[in-house]
């Protein structure tokens, strides 16, 4: 078989990369992984996991109360999610802890990004906000 004439591969990617950003001693990791299993290529269903891991390297007790994302699939903005805590909590870090937790979402195209923020209230009531780093979504690729 020549170069261009030999099967195709399928290029996969347990993770993709981890993305990283601390704001006001916050730190947030996110973790994104494309899900083939539960994709559909076909009708433009392209499913991601993603693992983010929340680090409070603050002298300060917070709480996460609320998120924000903006989720966006070949370069738009496709959706917009608010709401009060992750994954149905609004955890509670002392100086030095961390909070992990998984989700996902399901983009048109095999390549999207996310972004976003979280509102956190400090022990003496004042709050601010967490940016959550801006993480690619690229869905493994059949190479000919």
């Amino acid at each position: 078989m020549g170069l261009f004439s030999s099967p195709p591969h399928l290029v996969t990617l347990r993770s993709m990369s981890t993305f990283t950003e601390t704001t006001a001693s916050i730190t947030v990791t996110v973790e994104p992984s494309p899900l083939c299993e539960e994709s559909n290529p076909h009708e433009g269903a392209f499913v991601f996991a993603y693992r983010v891991v929340i680090e409070n390297h603050s002298s300060d007790t917070v709480q996460l109360l609320e998120r924000h994302w903006v989720i966006e699939s070949a370069g738009e903005q496709t959706g917009e999610v608010t709401g009060p805590g992750v994954v149905g909590l609004q955890p509670v870090l002392k100086p030095g802890e961390r909070f992990e937790y998984s989700s996902s979402t399901v983009i048109r195209d095999p390549i999207g990004s996310m972004v976003g923020s979280y509102i956190f209230r400090k022990g003496d009531g004042d709050f601010f906000t967490a940016r959550i780093p801006r993480f690619h979504l690229v869905y493994p690729i059949v190479l000919h």
